[in-house]
């Protein structure tokens, strides 16, 4: 049996070159077309193709906001994105929304072709500079978390930490070994670096800045 493929893209002649090429292919056959978003979530539901070839701009209805709908509505049916935007946001919500494989337009025909097939059983498919990209946003380093407050000190950071957790000077100073006064010495210059006034003041900054939370 034939796999049935949808094509979706809002430009007439690039539905008419996918559906010459997939009509040369052996065992697929085009189930019909979309020119946009809404249509194609339409006609999947309609014609629950085994494939939805979607492009990932077209009017109306994006193609990602398709595809997550198609999935929602004909969970078998596979969506591989076959579009020019290979930016780092559109692959990565586009996977998020459901489709199976990324291709940029200019593959060849073996390339969509092995593409489609392989959707249909479940494997991930990208082209090879899609395949790239996504390779180096796994394995590139963590990016560090920016320290909060570079101009404390780290000691002075950990008595505006505890005191943005609702503790009072005697506490921080027993929970850190140190006296009230010194404490006390350190909310003095904690407060002028922040520049603020007062206990309310800081705890604001310090929970506005990520501490205590």
């Amino acid at each position: 049996m034939n796999l049935r493929v949808l094509i979706a893209d809002d430009h007439p002649v690039v539905r008419f070159g996918l559906r010459a090429l997939i009509e040369t292919l052996e065992g697929l056959e085009v189930a019909g077309e979309a020119a946009d978003g809404e249509s194609a979530v339409r006609e999947a539901q309609i014609l629950r193709p085994d494939v939805v070839l979607m492009d990932v701009r077209m009017p109306g209805l994006d193609g990602v906001e398709a595809t997550r709908r198609i999935r929602a509505a004909a969970p078998e049916t596979a969506v591989l994105m076959l579009t020019m935007y290979d930016d780092d946001a559109t692959v990565f919500t586009a996977m998020q929304a459901g489709a199976r494989g990324y291709l940029l337009k200019g593959a060849e025909q073996d390339e969509i072709d092995a593409a489609i097939r392989a959707v249909v059983t479940g494997q991930a498919i990208f082209g090879p500079g899609v395949a790239a990209r996504i390779l180096r946003h796994f394995t590139a380093p963590p990016t560090p978390t920016p320290t909060p407050f570079p101009e404390l000190t780290e000691r002075e950071r950990e008595i505006l930490d505890l005191l943005a957790s609702g503790r009072r000077t005697t506490q921080i100073a027993e929970a850190l070994f140190l006296s009230p006064k010194t404490v006390s010495n350190h909310l003095t210059g904690i407060f002028a670096k922040l520049e603020v006034f007062d206990r309310a003041g800081a705890i604001i900054r310090a929970r506005e800045g990520g501490l205590s939370r």
